[in-house]
């Protein structure tokens, strides 16, 4: 893949640029009432209905926040509060890069055109946006799309705007279950996996994986 030179990089933002920290969240909520086991079980089932609550219609964001938050406390017997919702929510645009993504950003920057297609909405993203250091040619949110990624209709809908086919890609995240596992379905060949721990390997899916993003410009020969 390293002679591909793409007409736009597309980057997933949180977890794969922005540290993506509901599990932190959570743990400031709970971590008083839940011992560790059950903490790390909590957190498991909040992940998982994040996932579940935007598979289906498009809500905003603070209502899948909400629900999934309520239905894990119901499941790990803990009280829910619409106001522990409201300031996880809230802590989303305060979060910032993780150390490697402003340097690998800023090198590849200069010779590809940057791209984000995010779950977030409008009012939130360019917060995180503005903390990663780098140009962005175009950031494309599921409230614009009307959909969550993993649905097709959100990768869909960038392409329609940046009026590219799945070919002139390079689709870069950290996560199979929303962003590479569509993407490959998708017909977009060139992906790259930056490996943040977040889940197992899945060669299936064909990727190239780089430990962070100070590893990408070596991928598109930079």
């Amino acid at each position: 893949m390293a002679s591909f030179r793409p007409k736009y990089i597309t980057f997933d933002c949180y977890g794969t640029l922005t540290f993506f920290q509901m599990a932190e969240a959570a743990r400031d909520l709970y971590g008083s009432r839940l011992d560790e086991p059950r903490m790390q079980e909590f957190i498991k089932n909040f992940a998982a209905y994040r996932l579940d609550e935007i598979l289906g219609d498009w809500k905003p964001y603070a209502d899948v926040i909400h629900n999934a938050l309520e239905r894990s406390c119901k499941r790990n017997g803990v009280a829910f509060s619409p106001e522990d919702a409201k300031m996880v929510y809230e802590r989303v645009p305060t979060w910032g890069p993780h150390a490697d993504v402003p340097a690998g950003l800023a090198k590849v920057a200069k010779e590809i055109p940057l791209v984000i297609l995010s779950n977030a909405m409008n009012a939130q993203i360019m917060s995180n946006v503005e903390k990663l250091g780098a140009p962005f040619h175009a950031v494309y949110t599921a409230e614009q799309a009307q959909a969550y990624k993993p649905r097709f209709k959100a990768f869909e809908y960038m392409l329609d705007m940046l009026g590219c086919g799945p070919e002139d890609v390079l689709h870069c995240s950290s996560s199979f279950r929303y962003d590479l596992m569509s993407a490959h379905d998708l017909g977009i060949k060139n992906k790259v996996w930056v490996n943040r721990g977040h889940e197992p390997a899945n060669p299936y899916y064909g990727y190239i994986e780089i430990p962070d993003i100070s590893g990408l410009p070596g991928v598109v020969g930079l």
